[in-house]
């Protein structure tokens, strides 16, 4: 079989991993990497045009989340934006107590139990309901409890279950006892409103490989009421935040990512909900035993459906064969899926050992006759 033809067959059904750069996003990044390759910190108009390309990047996805620009901070990605905001709240904001999920991203995970393990302060997990949910009520007694300033962080949106967090009611708690708070919204910047003048949150995070931008390029919202100190050092970028030279397409292409994205959110949103769903009844029809992970028809990512299949000899080797059949799924993350000690987020909410978990997330690229070829591929291999 010839290379053309595989990718030409492909289906790709893991977008929350990455998606696709979308074509007009790469267009639209093509002069910087070519002609206007001037660097952002020269005074020279060559580096005056492209510090004033990253500034307009700035205006342009402040006005999208309803920040203000002086709020927005162009980083890495998701990971660097997350490890930022947690360090920089018990460094430089005093907080003595970490409020989390064991379900979080590992960007999260991973630099909380480094702090734990410094012992710069103590950490608390909030109670999950059955659904995967977070425990508010479990939440508030922690907070209450808490004799120290406390961080609270959890993800808007579950990147293997699609569960979504009430932004809102965590971040009124959080007002409420003086706490600050970090969300990890990397699943949904790019796929749901956001309104941050009127959301009770301190920082956000964003990538855009999750909606057709491209990769190693995302965004820290600070809340222009907090004062941190820089992550990286060396350099005045970023406003004195983030040391070392820009990376001026990436930017750009995030920012027209972003546009693109805001712009058709409507007719996206609905035609990537109506494949989940229809996924989801396809299955049930098919597949004698499949269950569901998180709280799939109600508040849920419209991007992800975990499903889980009956363990069997043919079923354990799931996610291999789909490979071998030119479909891409994950079993979870895909910042996991190398290492085989299985996804934290299905051990967390779902305990059942005869169960093989496969996360499918749609894009706007996706079809239902890409559903259909997939559920009959399934068929033959459970």
């Amino acid at each position: 079989m010839n290379h053309e033809l595989s990718t030409m067959n492909r289906i790709y059904f893991d977008n929350a991993a990455t998606t696709a750069l979308d074509p007009t996003v790469l267009e639209t990044m093509m002069p910087y990497l070519t002609d206007k390759f001037g660097n952002p910190s020269s005074i020279y108009s060559y580096g005056r045009e492209t510090r004033m390309a990253i500034e307009t990047a700035r205006k342009s996805v402040a006005k999208i989340l309803n920040a203000h620009p002086a709020e927005i901070f162009f980083t890495s990605g998701g990971t660097e934006s997350s490890n930022t905001a947690i360090a920089a709240a018990i460094r430089d904001l005093g907080c003595k107590h970490i409020i989390t999920s064991v379900i979080e991203h590992h960007a999260v995970t991973h630099t909380v139990e480094h702090i734990d393990n410094l012992d710069a302060a103590k950490v608390s997990y909030v109670k999950l309901l059955p659904n995967g949910h977070v425990d508010l009520d479990d939440l508030e007694k922690l907070l209450a409890s808490s004799e120290e300033k406390t961080l609270v962080t959890l993800m808007h949106a579950n990147n293997e279950i699609g569960n979504i967090l009430d932004i809102h009611a965590v971040g009124n708690l959080c007002k409420l006892y003086n706490a600050v708070f970090h969300s990890d919204t990397v699943q949904t910047v790019g796929h749901f409103p956001f309104d941050l003048r009127n959301t009770p949150v301190h920082f956000i995070t964003g990538a855009a490989h999750k909606f057709h931008g491209p990769k190693g390029v995302g965004i820290l919202y600070i809340n222009e009421n907090v004062r941190i100190k820089p992550f990286v050092h060396g350099g005045g970028q970023e406003r004195n935040m983030r040391a070392g030279t820009e990376n001026l397409y990436g930017i750009v292409g995030f920012a027209k990512a972003l546009e693109m994205a805001t712009q058709h959110h409507e007719e996206d949103s609905a035609h990537i909900g109506t494949l989940k769903y229809y996924m989801m009844d396809e299955l049930k029809k098919h597949i004698p035993g499949v269950a569901f992970n998180g709280d799939v028809l109600g508040r849920s990512l419209y991007t992800v459906l975990s499903a889980s299949f009956p363990k069997t000899e043919k079923s354990e080797m799931i996610l291999f064969n789909l490979d071998i059949n030119n479909i891409c799924a994950s079993g979870g993350s895909a910042c996991t899926s190398g290492a085989d000690q299985g996804s934290h987020v299905i051990r967390a909410i779902n305990q059942n050992p005869n169960q093989v978990t496969v996360r499918f997330s749609f894009s706007k690229q996706n079809t239902k006759a890409e559903v259909d070829v997939v559920v009959e591929k399934l068929k033959e291999l459970i």
